[in-house]
């Protein structure tokens, strides 16, 4: 187990025990593809990754989707200086696959085994490690209403066993799937980790999954508890019509309308009680995720060290009976998402 002086959780049912915060790579994949958040620097990255390690954080969630390989590539050279016993656990999903010819269309959800397999070689390859510690897959590739192979979850969720009986990764997830297929996965074979989107804008996953997996034994990390940079008090209507043209959440429906409007008014309220308690907005956003039964760890990104340095307290972070019920009556005031609003 990597050594670290943050408060651990066992993740599931597995024997890793991991920081409440990871660090996420998705913004360090770059541009370039359908999901960038536009031009990147590769130092600054790396050097956000290793800050992030050297003061504690003991995992690394990245895709290899993400940059279409390239955040990947980043985090093997970020954590190649570390020994084996000292290296962060690296947890990586698979089945988005978009095709080099033509980088900016949307990725296709891919469950076949023969593209799985292909898929955890490279992303072998480009971390520089010989197991992955959590491969994850990272969109049901059944769906209807994307591009999609059809391949049904019984047989892409047997890949991910199969791999993990063959020791190429030592745990195995599902990212972005509901109750209902968690079940269907479950009776095949135990699901060690969920990751669901999960932030004070994005509750969904609150009313059923999250429960779901706390009776069932399988951890939750919880992507974009900051929800892409609106919980951070950074954003306002001008900061989104700044973005660069090929950042992608200049159209995502949560920084557009109304609903940009709603949010950044909760972020405000939500400021009143990191005020209050003398901490940042992003640690409080973090920690309210963390604050709910069942989750085991968040997924925060950064893509400086100043970023990180911003988030890092939600690590060790409590929020109290207080702290809850101001930032409930903030969700219900401003309107902000989907979903319960506080933890019980």
């Amino acid at each position: 187990m990597p050594s670290t002086d943050l408060p651990t959780a066992r993740l599931g049912r597995t024997d890793m025990h991991i920081t409440r915060v990871g660090f996420g790579a998705w913004a360090i994949g770059g541009a370039g593809w359908r999901y960038g958040w536009g031009g990147q620097d590769d130092a600054d990255s790396a050097a956000a990754v290793r800050y992030a390690v050297e003061h504690g954080v003991n995992w690394i969630d990245t895709a290899a989707v993400y940059g279409l390989g390239h955040s990947e590539e980043v985090v093997g050279a970020a954590i190649a200086q570390y020994r084996e016993e000292e290296r962060p656990y690296v947890f990586t999903k698979c089945g988005l696959v978009v095709d080099e010819s033509d980088r900016g269309v949307e990725p296709r959800r891919v469950g076949a085994a023969a593209s799985i397999r292909r898929e955890v070689e490279g992303s072998l390859r480009r971390l520089g490690v010989e197991r992955i510690d959590l491969y994850q897959m990272h969109w049901p590739a059944e769906s209807a209403d994307e591009p999609a192979d059809g391949t049904p979850l019984a047989e892409y969720w047997q890949t991910l066993l199969d791999l993990k009986r063959e020791g190429k990764v030592r745990a195995v997830g599902l990212s972005n799937h509901d109750a209902k297929q968690l079940a269907e996965a479950e009776a095949i074979g135990h699901v060690d980790s969920l990751q669901p989107p999960f932030s004070a804008i994005d509750r969904a996953a609150a009313a059923v999954e999250i429960p779901w997996c706390a009776e069932h034994g399988t951890g939750v990390i919880g992507y974009s508890p900051m929800q892409s940079g609106l919980l951070t008090g950074a954003f306002s209507r001008e900061r989104v019509a700044a973005l660069p043209a090929d950042d992608w959440r200049r159209t995502d429906g949560d920084f557009v309308g109304a609903a940009l409007d709603r949010n950044l008014d909760l972020a405000r309220r939500m400021g009143g009680v990191a005020h209050r308690r003398g901490l940042t907005l992003p640690a409080v956003a973090v920690a309210w995720t963390l604050s709910w039964p069942g989750v085991t760890g968040a997924i925060v990104g950064g893509r400086r060290p100043d970023q990180v340095t911003g988030w890092l307290p939600a690590a060790e972070l409590t929020l109290d009976a207080d702290d809850l019920d101001e930032i409930a009556e903030a969700i219900e005031r401003s309107g902000a998402g989907t979903g319960p609003t506080r933890p019980r």
